[in-house]
């Protein structure tokens, strides 16, 4: 290889290597779109609903990155706002609460409502303490969001249901889904979207809200990202039609597991809501 060729080849590495590690992780997307829900008021057509995901409070990446989005999103002055889970990352088995309590100091809120659900890692080392989603929770409802394990609340006239982690201690969809009411706009929120594929909807007909996968974080153009952390592994990210009257929309998450990213960049969702 010639001289010239190695080091044209070597620079566009680095450049590469640094805009995955220093740019796209910090290149915020607010992803716009509609949401029609059945059943919906006349006084909630055109309202918003945005969805925050997978903030990922740790030491993998800089967390004044999300105080930062937070700040931007509340610019929106969303209607109601969702939170899907995955609030931490742990660092060698440590929650970082102060870190976590600085940034739900600032989070965003909804007009009329603020609601949200756990993720895995919202359980601690393998998803299995307690006690760390049991403080997570109390954090979160000291600043105003409602968190829904395997519940449901209407707020202003829009019922959101909430499933606790697949990976949790808590998972009981059908716990959560047995008091759905056809005859009310709903949207479910559920942190990991394989449960999509389970037996557990109650003939429920509507959207569900999902984060989890970040959409894998690095995906090569025109192909799957080859890392994902779900069964199905057409639950990359976006909307998908799931048939039964059910859409699954799966945020690519705000906070990074890793700091990195290729082609898949940082979001925050706003729909806006319209009669189905």
């Amino acid at each position: 290889m010639k001289r010239r060729k190695f080091m044209y080849l070597a620079g566009a590495g680095i450049l590469g290597g640094l805009y995955t590690w220093q740019v796209e992780p910090f290149w915020l997307e607010f992803v716009k779109l509609k949401m029609p829900v059945r059943n919906l008021p006349d006084n909630l057509i055109g309202k918003t609903v945005m969805q925050i995901s997978d903030i990922h409070i740790g030491k993998r990446f800089d967390h004044r990155f999300v105080l930062e989005s937070f700040q931007k999103a509340q610019a929106f002055n969303p209607d109601f706002v969702v939170y899907t889970g995955d609030y931490v990352s742990t660092h060698k088995d440590q929650v970082l609460y102060q870190e976590l309590s600085e940034v739900l100091t600032h989070c965003v809120k909804g007009k009329h409502g603020t609601v949200g659900i756990l993720g895995n890692h919202d359980y601690g080392k393998n998803w299995s303490q307690q006690n760390v989603a049991d403080n997570i929770s109390e954090m979160l409802e000291q600043n105003g969001i409602s968190v829904l394990r395997n519940t449901q609340k209407e707020t202003n006239g829009l019922t959101f249901i909430g499933i606790d982690d697949y990976w949790g201690l808590n998972f009981h969809p059908k716990h959560a889904m047995k008091e759905y009411d056809n005859t009310k706009p709903t949207i479910v929120l559920c942190h990991n979207p394989d449960v999509c594929d389970l037996d557990v909807w109650n003939n429920y007909a509507g959207w569900i809200l999902s984060g989890h996968t970040h959409g894998g974080q690095c995906k090569p153009p025109f192909l799957p990202p080859p890392v994902i952390p779900v069964k199905n592994k057409k639950y990359t990210a976006g909307k998908i039609e799931l048939g039964n009257d059910r859409i699954v929309y799966i945020n690519r998450a705000l906070g990074n597991l890793w700091q990195i990213r290729f082609n898949v960049r940082p979001e925050i969702t706003l729909f806006e809501l319209e009669r189905a």
